[in-house]
């Protein structure tokens, strides 16, 4: 976030609106694909509470097929009906298979019905392994609650049984193997369609107005980051560690291999007073609908000195809030926290598309998605907007799709920081350092490309010998 932005309190993604997760293919198939031969899941499912301060969906999925089956392509949706206006957070209290390889994302029915225009989907990372025929992930005691903690009604919700106190196969549950759907019936009108293989074209488009470049740069004192048109941030305030110095010796440049890469580096020794925060963006805010695309490596642990502290490494577009809840603000994130914060415990990554917020008394109006792993390395981040939907992309697979509420009223700039969202997470005086660094940047203009026209794209510039070019006009 830059200083257009508001400094986050702790616990802030907490109170996010309801998040989209990845988009299952729109366009009802004439024929389902069968899943991988002998692949095939059940859900089991018991209420742990039926209050209404939580609900409290235990369950866990049986490999009733005859080969194994990686947890990693496996999806449950639990249906529910929101309570107005409320958004809700998810979390998992214990799980066999352990909680950091369960995530949970909260997404909007196409066709809402009397029981149902919510539902949590459950999924697994890579670290959650194989189920084996025959065999099942044990107890996942996973809860959600409304982000402001007020009460709620599981009475009308879809998927709720109140009389399920032991586990049992539940068909109010759905699941889907690789996007195939397996297990369950959703509410009407919802039933899952499997997840179409991406193809589209994956060479370049025709020619158009864009950003691209490869910053290829002596230091962040090189006239030509200003005559390409960024800044280096060096005034003070938010967001961050309060006392903290946005420091533009902290913006490095450096050849890894032939590319040219720009560094940022966090550092602090315990203190606001010692504390250096880094951010470049673009000085003009011109850029609307199109793609955006960065490719950007994150990192878990600090390059010296002890770990621990809440870093929060982004690739973003925002423009600014020119009044509480003014409804032309606009601002799309990809925000990685390596050590947790805002009330998350260990890493996360964010997407998040924001359409306006009130920072006191505190008020968000946004959607996002996020997935609880480790992204430390080199990621393609790529972000489409249009006139339907802002789309977010991570190395080539669809990480969050959200509403058209959220579509942009005016131009914006472009982005890259990191900072510490508090001095809480490691409380050392020793001094210690992050990185995050990005090897290119990439917009083009009303055009929705696909992860691999960005990537070939880019190649054409690259190959081209530019390292730089911007032909989209001031807004």
């Amino acid at each position: 976030m830059s200083d257009q932005t508001r400094t986050r309190a702790p616990r802030l993604r907490a109170a996010l609106a309801v998040a989209a997760v990845t988009g299952l293919g729109a366009t009802a198939l004439t024929a389902l694909p069968a899943a991988a031969a002998g692949e095939a899941v059940a859900v089991q499912y018991r209420q742990s509470a039926t209050g209404s301060d939580q609900v409290e969906p235990w369950l866990k999925v049986v490999n009733t097929g005859t080969t194994g089956v990686p947890l990693s392509q496996v999806k449950v949706r639990y249906y529910f009906k929101a309570d107005a206006g409320a958004s809700y957070a998810y979390a998992c209290s214990w799980a066999v298979k352990g909680c950091a390889n369960i995530t949970g994302t909260f997404g909007t029915l196409a066709n809402p019905t009397a029981t149902a225009d919510r539902y949590l989907e459950v999924g697994f990372t890579a670290g959650a392994g194989t189920l084996a025929p025959g065999a099942d992930t044990g107890d996942m005691q996973l809860r959600f609650h409304r982000s402001n903690w007020q009460p709620l009604n599981q009475g009308d919700d879809y998927s709720f049984g109140p009389a399920q106190t032991t586990y049992a196969n539940w068909t109010k549950v759905t699941a889907t193997v690789g996007g195939v759907p397996v297990w369950g019936t959703a509410p009407a009108g919802n039933e899952p369609t499997p997840t179409p293989t991406p193809t589209g074209p994956t060479t370049p488009p025709p020619t158009g107005a864009a950003l691209f470049d490869d910053f290829d740069y002596t230091g962040h004192a090189d006239p030509a980051i200003g005559s390409h048109g960024w800044s280096v941030r060096s005034n003070s305030g938010g967001p961050g560690v309060p006392g903290a110095t946005w420091a533009p010796e902290n913006v490095t440049f450096a050849k890894e291999g032939t590319n040219s890469i720009m560094n940022l580096r966090s550092s602090t020794a315990g203190t606001g007073e010692s504390t250096r925060h880094a951010e470049v963006l673009t000085k003009a805010t011109k850029f609307k609908n199109g793609t955006y695309a960065a490719r950007v490596r994150f990192s878990d642990a600090p390059v010296s000195g002890p770990d621990g502290d809440r870093v929060v490494q982004t690739f973003f577009t925002i423009n600014d809030l020119k009044a509480p809840m003014a409804d032309d603000y606009a601002e799309y994130d990809f925000e990685y926290l390596p050590n947790g914060g805002w009330g998350e415990p260990a890493n996360i990554l964010y997407t998040t598309s924001w359409e306006t917020y009130r920072p006191d008394p505190w008020e968000a109006v946004n959607q996002h998605s996020e997935v609880r792993a480790s992204y430390a390395g080199w990621h393609d981040l790529v972000l489409t907007v249009d006139d339907d939907s802002i789309v977010y992309h991570v190395d080539g697979q669809e990480f969050g799709r959200h509403d058209a509420r959220y579509l942009p009223e005016r131009p914006m700039s472009i982005n890259f920081n990191q900072w510490l969202i508090d001095l809480a997470g490691q409380t050392s005086t020793t001094p210690r350092s992050y990185d995050q660094k990005v090897d290119y940047v990439l917009h083009v203009k009303d055009q929705v490309l696909t992860p691999a026209q960005v990537a070939a794209k880019v190649a054409a510039y690259r190959s081209a010998g530019t390292a730089f070019e911007d032909t989209v006009p001031a807004s």
